[in-house]
C-alpha cells in the first residue's frame, strides 16, 4: 500500500516547456522596450559632448580674438582678428608683448564632433567653419574662423539639425 502510493506521486524538480518559453517571452518584450530608451541615452550622451566641444572651441576663438584686440598677437590691419584655422588654438601663437616667453595657446586640443562618422579624420576637420566674411545662414569657410558647426545632417532630440546648434 505504501508503494502505491509513492507510485501515483509525481516529483518535479525543475521548469515545464510553458513555463521557459513565457519567461524568455517576457525578457524579449522588456528588452524591446529597453532599447530605443538606451539608443536616446546614448544620444544624449553625444549631445552633451558636442555642447560641451562647441563652448570650448568657441571660447577659444572668443579669446583668440580678444588677444587681437589687446594687441598680444600680430595680426594685419586689415584681417579679421579670428583664427587663419582651428589648429592655431592649440598649436599656440607669439605673445608679442613678451617675445621671449611661451606661446600663448587657447586648446590643450581640438575636440572632435562626437557626431564625425570617420575615427581616422583630424579633430579639425570634422568641424565645419564659418569664416568673418560669410552670412550666419550660409556658412563657408575662408581666410579665418569665425565659427564652428556640426557637418552632422542628422537632427538633435530637440529637433534642431545639429549643424545649426
Amino acid at each position: 500500500m505504501g508503494a502505491g502510493k509513492r507510485a501515483g506521486r509525481v516529483v518535479t524538480n525543475g521548469f515545464t516547456l510553458i513555463e521557459l518559453v513565457v519567461t524568455v517571452a517576457i525578457l524579449g518584450v522588456l528588452a524591446m522596450l529597453a532599447l530605443p530608451m538606451l539608443e536616446a541615452t546614448a544620444q544624449r550622451q553625444k549631445e552633451t559632448e558636442l555642447r560641451a566641444a562647441l563652448r570650448e572651441i568657441r571660447s577659444a576663438i572668443d579669446a583668440y580674438h580678444q588677444a587681437v584686440l589687446d594687441k598680444r598677437i600680430e595680426s594685419a590691419a586689415d584681417a579679421s582678428g579670428y583664427p587663419p584655422d582651428l589648429d592655431a588654438l592649440a598649436r599656440g601663437v607669439t605673445d608679442i608683448t613678451r617675445p621671449d616667453s611661451q606661446p600663448i595657446y587657447f586648446l590643450r586640443r581640438v575636440p572632435r564632433d562626437p557626431f564625425h562618422p570617420d575615427p581616422a579624420t583630424p579633430a579639425a576637420a570634422t568641424w565645419g567653419l564659418r569664416s568673418y566674411a560669410s552670412a550666419p545662414d550660409a556658412p563657408r569657410p575662408g581666410e579665418d574662423v569665425f565659427d564652428v558647426h556640426s557637418l552632422s545632417q542628422r537632427k538633435g532630440l530637440n529637433g534642431v539639425a545639429y549643424r545649426e546648434w
